[in-house]
């Protein structure tokens, strides 16, 4: 994993680009407050700032095909951080909301492009491990400078902070040049076959197969935008003397917990040589974690149990950010790892935003822990879909080159597979060597006679 080309510059200029973004994402909207500007104004920050985050993921796979990974990357993270300067112009709402759309632009362009390029660069016996380490590097960037970022505004003041988010920014850029220099692979048109069993196979659209994985994702998300939200003034409820210090300490071991199970399912996919394995546990422990959470809110128990909650939660969202990503990557042919990873990132974001929303309302309504019990219930609605989709997947055929799915069509090519699998389970040390012979390409434009082919 760590010879591939270009794959540590790629863990720094992530990790750089995250700090920038991490140490603005709590100071913009508390400068706007500490200046006049309404609580509106300061949550329209985030919200367009969110909004052409996603906006641009959609488009972004285009631009990794057509441009290339390198320049997208360097253009991303000078947008994320140089614009940043602009809130030394003021918070008046114009250029407040101006400049976080900017910068919205900029970590839309580079969420989806440093997902898609570990895939790309890395070897797929170790894609697993290289997207938790991926998850790592962004982990603890989150940790280190959300709160420096907060500690710097306060001692001293908020102007430092943007230009040191810029700076940072800078330095993701000049990491980005020492990236290879790659394209996205083109869309690969469904092949036709001239013989009738071929015709008759069925086709399944993209969306579908990378639906259920996205749903999980967005179900995890939207309680996460809860947690995010309201987990602290819920801490500080319960007690107010240690409150805001805990709180503060929750936030953190959950997302330090995320990055260490992320890392985790991605050690134990590459092991198994297909990921989904921890899918269905993780999302289970991550229900609990919230039901324990509001549970303790409910019943005014020991903040203490909102650590151990946090932890579950924590843990289970970062196993399923792996396994989802992974599936996505591992259903869709190698030519659309970018597609792939859009839909992941928008599904996260795009979830963490509407679980703030909506469950926000609910918490308005009732109170902190109902807001968290609503949080379960979707939760537990991502595990029923989860669990279909595992029932379905057993008939399932990726839409199109899928070498697998065609030869358990052909009786003499099911008993050479039953054939592999036997051999399979004497090799080990290196299974996911022959899922990359059953899933590699084979077929050539002018094979006609089936026994040939």
């Amino acid at each position: 994993m760590w010879k591939s080309p270009g794959f540590v510059a790629v863990l720094v200029a992530v990790a750089a680009a995250f700090g920038s973004w991490s140490l603005l994402l709590p100071v913009v909207p508390l400068a706007v407050l500490e200046s006049g500007g309404s609580s509106t104004l300061a949550g329209a920050t985030t919200g367009i700032f969110m909004a052409a985050t996603v906006l641009t993921q959609i488009f972004t796979p285009a631009a990794l095909r057509k441009i290339g990974y390198n320049p997208v990357m360097v253009f991303s993270a000078i947008m994320l951080g140089v614009p940043a300067i602009g809130y030394m112009i003021g918070m008046e709402p114009l250029p407040v909301l101006l400049v976080s759309a900017l910068r919205g632009i900029g970590f839309g362009a580079l969420t989806v492009a440093e997902s898609a390029l570990v895939a790309e660069l890395v070897p797929v016996r170790f894609l697993g491990k290289a997207s938790g380490m991926l998850g790592v590097f962004i982990g603890l960037s989150q940790m280190v400078f959300l709160p420096i970022g907060l500690a710097i505004g306060n001692r001293w003041s908020y102007d430092i902070v943007y230009v040191l988010g810029a700076v940072i920014a800078l330095v993701a850029a000049l990491m980005c040049l020492r990236i290879p220099n790659l394209k996205a692979a083109p869309k690969q048109e469904p092949s036709r076959y001239d013989y009738p069993e071929e015709k008759k196979t069925p086709r399944v659209a993209a969306w579908k197969l990378v639906l259920i994985p996205a749903l999980a994702v967005t179900s995890l998300s939207m309680t996460f935008g809860a947690v995010s939200s309201f987990l602290p003034a819920a801490v500080i409820q319960l007690d107010p003397v240690l409150g805001a210090v805990i709180g503060g300490l929750i936030l953190s071991v959950t997302g330090g917990s995320a990055m260490v199970f992320r890392y985790l399912a991605g050690a134990i996919a590459d092991r198994r040589g297909i990921p989904g394995v921890t899918m269905i546990p993780a999302q289970l422990f991550a229900l609990i974690g919230v039901v324990l959470i509001a549970v303790t809110i409910y019943q005014g128990w020991s903040v203490w149990l909102l650590m151990i909650g946090a932890i579950m939660f924590g843990g289970g969202f970062g196993m399923v950010q792996n396994e989802a990503l992974l599936s996505m990557f591992f259903r869709l042919p190698r030519s659309r790892v970018s597609e792939a990873s859009a839909v992941w990132n928008i599904s996260y974001d795009a979830g963490t935003g509407l679980g703030s929303f909506l469950l926000g309302i609910i918490a308005a309504s009732l109170a902190y822990h109902g807001a968290f019990a609503a949080g379960a219930g979707v939760i537990l609605v991502g595990i029923l879909l989860t669990v279909a989709d595992r029932v379905v997947g057993r008939h399932r055929l990726t839409e199109y080159d899928n070498t697998r799915a065609r030869l358990r069509q052909i009786p003499v090519a099911r008993r050479a597979v039953r054939t592999v699998r036997s051999v399979r389970h004497r090799v080990a040390a290196k299974p996911v060597l022959v899922d990359e012979l059953l899933t590699r390409p084979t077929e050539k434009p002018g094979w006609k006679d089936t026994d040939e082919k």
